[in-house]
């Protein structure tokens, strides 16, 4: 028995799972985490769960991120049992260790944990038909609905800053300043037209400030693939990968959905012509995320969605630019100049979002309850 082997052994036996361990293998394809299908057997009946080590390397407080995962989920549990829905199956649940932990740190440092297994449901990675982007919406929308009175204020920053769009300018600004790589000069076009949306970059922690901008629980990784459809009815089912929750603004989540689904070319395209809002994308999620919704959403909040993507695709754009001038330290790439492409091209979805801002609008008032 090989060193991981015996770390995954030790690592499935400390938790409260019912009967006999009879398999535990690599199940899925996320790359930050190990992940594991644990089976386990009692009196002839199976038991499903999903093992998992936690990737210190990318969170440094698991201590804090499992806080926050346990207070959602329990929450979230507790509304769907109120909602008469299916607990097991429309929310992550923890099952807890042999000591009632939420998690288990091993012998040798490294921290796992454990959620009951969701049968009869699939995760897709790419967006094949408009009422799947449908579906997403209205799945993130209802998590909001769902956990729109959880104290949102007690969760525990995992990432600091991680959408602070002035700070994220200020580390902008400081890559431009050092231009440790000489780059500066040959994308000075891409650094004026971040720096003259600036004043922009404020506009949410500012209503926030005035109290007309509730703070939220945030997913901050609103991707398909993060929830799970129904395989019988092809219903939204529950939203997963929990781990970059955090207070933040509905609108910044929103946001971070269209910026990556309603863009009509690839994230790193080259050719900026092939960039653009779909606004018949842009209103297919904002109707599932209103209707997910369920109203309660502020006003307020509901008229700055259309900013929540802007901001959300200007702060990617200035951060993939930010480690160009940087010398491509942070994110992976692949080719020279690949996070150069893919700051152009969220610039060039920025560019167009401005042209179709009034659109947008209408969009919003269109199905705002």
């Amino acid at each position: 028995m090989n060193n991981s082997t015996e770390r995954k052994s030790e690592a499935a036996n400390a938790f409260a799972i019912k009967g006999k361990i009879t398999s535990c293998e690599s199940y899925g394809s996320g790359h930050i985490n190990h992940t594991f299908l644990l089976i386990s057997e009692e009196d002839g009946q199976e038991f499903s769960y999903i093992l998992q080590q936690m990737n210190q390397d990318v969170f440094k407080n698991i201590e804090g991120l499992m806080k926050n995962v346990e207070g959602v989920t329990s929450f979230l549990r507790r509304r769907i049992i109120e909602s008469h829905g299916d607990p097991d199956r429309e929310t992550l649940n923890l099952i807890p260790t042999k000591t009632g932990q939420s998690y288990y740190q091993d012998t040798q440092g490294h921290f796992w944990r454990v959620y009951l297994f969701i049968p009869r449901a699939t995760c897709y990675n790419l967006v094949e038909k408009p009422e799947d982007f449908y579906q997403s919406g209205k799945a993130f929308g209802r998590f909001q609905c769902l956990l729109a009175d959880f104290p949102a204020n007690e969760l525990t920053e995992t990432i600091p800053d991680f959408h602070n769009t002035p700070v994220r300018f200020s580390a902008f600004l400081k890559a431009v300043e050092k231009d440790v790589m000489g780059r500066a000069a040959q994308v000075q076009k891409e650094i004026l037209f971040i720096k003259e949306r600036e004043k922009e970059m404020g506009l949410a922690l500012s209503l926030q400030s005035q109290g007309r901008l509730p703070l939220r629980v945030s997913h901050n990784d609103t991707k398909l693939n993060n929830i799970m459809i129904d395989d019988a009815t092809g219903q939204a089912l529950c939203i997963i990968d929990l781990d970059t929750i955090m207070p933040g603004f509905s609108i910044f989540d929103f946001g971070d959905s269209i910026r990556f689904g309603a863009n009509t070319a690839e994230e790193d395209e080259p050719d900026l012509s092939k960039v653009s809002l779909s606004l018949p994308l842009f209103e297919v999620y904002t109707k599932g995320f209103l209707e997910g919704c369920q109203g309660r959403l502020t006003k307020t909040e509901m008229e700055m969605l259309p900013y929540g993507a802007k901001m959300m695709t200007l702060e990617c754009g200035m951060r993939f630019l930010t480690d160009y001038l940087e010398g491509d330290v942070y994110f992976h790439v692949s080719r020279e100049a690949h996070n150069l492409d893919r700051c152009r091209t969220q610039l060039a979805l920025v560019h167009d979002m401005e042209k179709k801002w009034a659109d947008m609008e209408e969009i919003v008032k269109k199905y705002m309850v």
